[in-house]
């Protein structure tokens, strides 16, 4: 769960709403192989989508990905209030 929470958050917070999958492998530090089985359970989940611009791929967060960190977050901050890790 936290891998793929940091990887949507990475996608989320990106300033052009969208970004590399290199730039995901270095902000949620993970491998290579980790990186594309995430990916890929994000994509079939209906929670990132691929756009593809002059030979360069980037992820995208979708409308499903933005409501299901909303929730997340409130997941966290009942977690914190209560002093339990999520």
């Amino acid at each position: 769960m936290q891998v793929i929470t940091d990887i949507l958050r990475v996608v989320e917070g990106s300033s052009s709403n969208r970004v590399k999958p290199t730039h995901i492998l270095y902000k949620a530090n993970l491998s290579h192989k980790l990186l594309k089985d995430h990916i890929n359970t994000l994509l079939q989940k209906g929670f990132i989508e691929v756009e593809i611009e002059k030979n360069h791929t980037y992820y995208k967060i979708t409308e499903k990905g933005q409501k299901f960190m909303s929730e997340f977050r409130k997941l966290e901050k009942l977690s914190q209030a209560f002093g339990l890790p999520v």
